[in-house]
């Protein structure tokens, strides 16, 4: 596969950058698309791409990375009404109908890709075919995760993975009990480090994790999301420093040293190299918890501001691919256009 998840270092140290919605060239129905972003990071949002099949109807799209071979893999939750279970869609570049599989990964919340979802209380690798290759399952048998004094189990719900250079992998226990669990490439335990807190070296929802590789030494990266933050560490867990100036970050993409940031309240971060804020895209400051659009139909959405940004992923050429966490799903591509 051709990445590993570029995730991300640190960040926004800079004034928040608030770029216009301009209106740029017409889709099909004879709308001008929304243009986002200034200067160099100037993008173009095609809300609703991708052909999906009539079989398929959208739940919470959570996920979406690109293979070697420019398609684009969307992982979503699966709506209702769907005749389809297949919580897998793949889009070539075109967004042309590709395949779609995983029924059995249908309410999983998390994608990262060689593909490996991060489904309930298990962590599977998979082909882009969705053949599974090994699976974690559950929790490492440590003190940290033995039951309480009352006998209840301690929480488990992994979010995402990171794979360090040397093939070691990370999951970032986001919805369960704050850690991050550390296994080498036969996924063998090593260490876990972490747990609920807002001190150095602690997380609060430690909902996306990426290993940073564009300095003279790896660092692994956290999106400490309900501590608005992103918390560095080195490879063996020990904490580096914070990274301020988020809302709600889900989760990194990198390309050629500028990283994408989904931020769940309502916008989409652009950092450089040296963590400064370069755009704050598509920003609604809308609120999350309780955003009516969330469960709105399409239609009630506004074209170009997002709502919920919980994924995002650079294709080669240098678009940005967001998905949200809507009932109705919703994917948009954003068209680098200069």
């Amino acid at each position: 596969m051709k990445r590993t998840r570029r995730e991300f270092l640190a960040a926004a140290t800079a004034a928040p950058i608030l770029s216009p919605i301009i209106l740029g060239a017409q889709d099909k129905a004879g709308t001008r698309r929304p243009v986002l972003g200034a200067g160099a990071y100037t993008y173009e949002a095609i809300h609703d791409w991708g052909e999906l099949p009539a079989r398929i109807k959208w739940g919470n799209t959570h996920g979406v990375v690109e293979d070697a071979e420019g398609n684009i893999y969307v992982h979503h939750t699966v709506h209702a009404s769907s005749d389809s279970a297949d919580s897998m869609v793949v889009f070539d570049r075109k967004g042309k109908f590709v395949r779609s599989w995983g029924k059995e990964f249908r309410g999983v919340a998390h994608l990262r890709m060689t593909p490996q979802p991060a489904m309930q209380a298990v962590v599977v690798k998979a082909t882009t075919k969705g053949e599974v290759v090994w699976k974690i399952q559950g929790p490492p048998d440590i003190d940290a995760y033995k039951p309480g004094a009352d006998g209840s189990p301690k929480r488990y719900n992994p979010t995402n993975v990171a794979i360090a250079p040397n093939g070691d992998i990370y999951v970032g226990d986001g919805y369960g009990s704050y850690y991050v669990n550390q296994y080498n490439s036969k996924a063998e335990y090593i260490r876990t480090f972490g747990g609920k807190g807002s001190e150095p070296g602690q997380l609060n929802e430690p909902h996306g994790i990426w290993c940073d590789t564009r300095g003279s030494k790896p660092v692994l990266v956290v999106a400490d999301r309900r501590n608005n933050r992103l918390q560095r560490f080195t490879m063996d867990g020990a904490h580096i420093d914070f990274v301020p100036g988020f809302r709600l970050p889900c989760h990194f993409d990198e390309q050629k040293g500028i990283v994408v940031v989904p931020d769940l309240h309502g916008r989409v971060t652009l950092i450089d190299k040296d963590n400064h804020v370069i755009e704050h895209l598509g920003d609604s400051n809308a609120p999350v918890w309780n955003n009516p659009l969330r469960s709105q139909p399409r239609d009630a959405f506004i074209p170009g501001q997002f709502i919920c940004p919980h994924g995002a992923c650079f294709d080669h050429a240098g678009n940005i691919f967001v998905v949200e966490w809507v009932e109705v799903g919703r994917v948009t591509k954003l068209r680098k256009v200069v």
